[in-house]
């Protein structure tokens, strides 16, 4: 494009809130509205909830931090000036609180935006703490141009206040989420808002928060699609990002008359019940101070990241996903105070990676593995674990359980007479080691993460307080199957073998037993995670997982073992989400339920 234009410069600040950080979520939003002047910005956006971070929970019925909310969101208010500001906040109204977004212009507070569409699933039980706004809420009057504030899941809804929005004449709607993250969720994500914009024939400009929060991942990508569905901005995955965008007013407010209204259907709707929304126009906050004019200079390039540049679909799979993981490990030690981590290492495949995310997180400065060598493990396991150790950099400590184990054995002599050796003396293996790491962590202030996976952890294949005793799961949602493909791609990143081969090889075994493979009580991986899959993504029952071509008898007895498991998935370590059925979140179920499926 040549010659001066009108536009309007947008960032959107995708940023890494801290649950109940008041303090220190208000500088970070300073900084960035201070850069953001620098730099010429128009209009500044956050995500959702970005004072109190997402989700807040029964921190909301803390008048203390309510009013410590509103005393930063003053300063806010104050730092504004010159800028037009859209963030989510919480609002209070007598004893009514809502999901809301603050529209702030020059120093002022423009208007208040109501969630009227709230999240009721997993961690977000939002009807537990806020009212609904209205469907038809404002739109602002601000330089010129007619802006609509959309929320969180306000924007899946087609005929939701997009749609009111839209009709009643927006030329550009600010979306202000915290999506959680899933594997494929940012690209689903912007598929969706790129439908919504070309059903409505309206710009939106979505700014998504980022950072782990306790079992949650939200992976930023901010984005701003036109009415074409083409990104003209996007923000990094996983990263704290300004995104600068500079959009041609004549473009968005042309849109209106190339897509009037609505290119959508609009069913059971007429223009003449649309909900009328309230214009508010702004205006300065001192009558006698000019407000800033668009300014006039040469457009920047449209120029989206890349986020996946020169890399298969597969690869994008799987780095999309460590990603993830990485932040989450990295932000739930962190937030929690914690600087260094101790975990078990077998030398098997589920400890390997979860020490190399752990390293990649912190650093190896911030990582101890124990070895725990017991009366059954193989010498071929402690080589395996020492060479991960040795690629990792990490300091580790060697700390046989077998005489902790053998004095066990002689305490319980007397009441295990007459009784032939059993799984109870398998998980007192387990449970030696789980004391073992429970006291480092406790000697030195450290967290222990467990390394179980999510097809063990489904059908009951681990020991309460053995190896699932600790502090963080972080591969609790993550099958089998995965734990290969993501070793592997860490392997492929390194350019080596830093995960040595012979853990990715060698037939996975707990060793608790003389000869012990996973085989023994499991079926193949590849098998397993099929059927896990079937009925705990697809809520697929008996008949129809087998009609995938499994056996009868082993789908049954995999979904016996599932739910005979609640109890211990219920006491078991919070584990990274990282599924849309991840436990304890998605999947909620009775531990004491007599239903079987069948």
């Amino acid at each position: 494009m040549g010659g001066s234009m009108a536009q309007l410069r947008i960032a959107m600040a995708q940023m890494n809130a801290a649950v109940g950080d008041l303090e220190g979520n208000t500088e970070k939003i300073l900084k960035a509205l201070q850069r953001a002047k620098r730099i010429g910005v128009d209009i500044v956006t956050f995500p959702e909830l970005m004072l109190s971070g997402c989700p807040p929970q029964d921190l909301l019925w803390n008048a203390g931090f309510l009013a410590d909310s509103r005393r930063m969101l003053d300063r806010i208010v104050e730092e504004s000036e010159g800028l037009t500001v859209i963030g989510g906040c919480v609002n209070q109204q007598s004893e009514a609180l809502y999901n809301a977004a603050v529209i702030l212009h020059d120093g002022c507070v423009l208007g208040v935006q109501r969630k009227a569409h709230l999240a009721n699933c997993g961690l977000f039980d939002e009807s537990r703490y806020f009212q609904a706004g209205a469907e038809a809420q404002p739109l602002y009057l601000i330089r010129d141009l007619c802006i609509g504030v959309m929320i969180g899941e306000e924007i899946q809804a087609p005929e939701g206040p997009l749609l009111v929005q839209a009709l009643n004449g927006a030329n550009l709607i600010v979306h202000v989420a915290a999506s959680p993250y899933y594997a494929g969720e940012p690209a689903f994500r912007e598929r969706l808002l790129a439908a919504r914009a070309v059903e409505s024939g309206v710009t939106l400009a979505s700014t998504n928060m980022i950072g782990g929060q306790d079992q949650l991942i939200f992976s930023g990508a901010a984005v701003i699609v036109n009415p074409q569905g083409t990104v003209l901005a996007r923000g990094r995955l996983f990263e704290e990002d300004l995104v600068i965008a500079d959009l041609d007013v004549q473009d968005l407010t042309d849109s209106k008359l190339r897509h009037p209204g609505c290119r959508g259907p609009v069913p059971e709707m007429s223009m003449e019940n649309i909900p009328r929304c309230r214009l508010i126009c702004a205006e300065p906050a001192d009558a006698g101070r000019a407000l800033l004019p668009l300014h006039e200079r040469p457009l920047l390039p449209a120029n989206p990241k890349d986020l996946y540049a020169g890399r298969s679909a597969q690869e994008r799979n799987l780095k999309e996903l460590y990603d993830a993981l990485t932040l989450g490990l990295r932000d739930y030690v962190r937030k929690n105070g914690f600087t260094q981590v101790v975990l078990g290492l077998s030398g098997g495949i589920d400890s390997a990676l979860v020490a190399a995310l752990a390293v990649d997180a912190l650093g190896p400065d911030h990582v101890l593995g124990v070895l725990m060598p017991g009366p059954y493990s193989s010498q071929g396991s402690i080589d395996d674990a020492l060479a991960l150790v040795e690629h990792l950099k990490i300091a580790h400590r060697i700390i046989a359980i077998t005489p902790i184990y053998d004095v066990f054995l002689e305490q319980l002599a007397a009441a295990f007479e007459g009784c032939p050796p059993n799984v109870a003396e398998e998980n007192i293996q387990a449970r030696c080691r789980g004391v073992v790491l429970m006291g480092i962590a406790n000697k030195f202030g450290s967290l222990t993460l467990t390394t179980g996976n999510k097809s063990e952890v489904s059908v009951g294949y681990a020991t309460l307080y053995g190896d699932m005793a600790g502090g963080l799961g972080v591969i609790s949602d993550l099958p089998k199957t995965k734990v290969y493909a993501l070793a592997r791609y860490r392997n492929q990143v390194a350019g080596y073998d830093l995960i040595p081969a012979k853990s990715l090889d060698k037939p996975p075994s707990a060793e608790l037993r003389e000869n012990q493979k996973d085989s023994d009580s499991l079926p193949d991986y590849q098998v397993l995670d099929a059927i896990l899959s079937a009925y705990l993504d697809e809520h697929k029952c008996v008949p129809e997982i087998v009609e995938l071509g499994y056996e009868p008898k082993l789908v049954s007895e995999i979904i016996r073992r599932v739910d005979r498991s609640e109890y211990k998935r219920q006491q078991a370590a919070p584990g990274l989400k990282v599924s849309t059925a991840a436990f304890g979140l998605d999947r909620r179920l009775p531990m004491t339920n007599s239903y079987r499926c069948t």
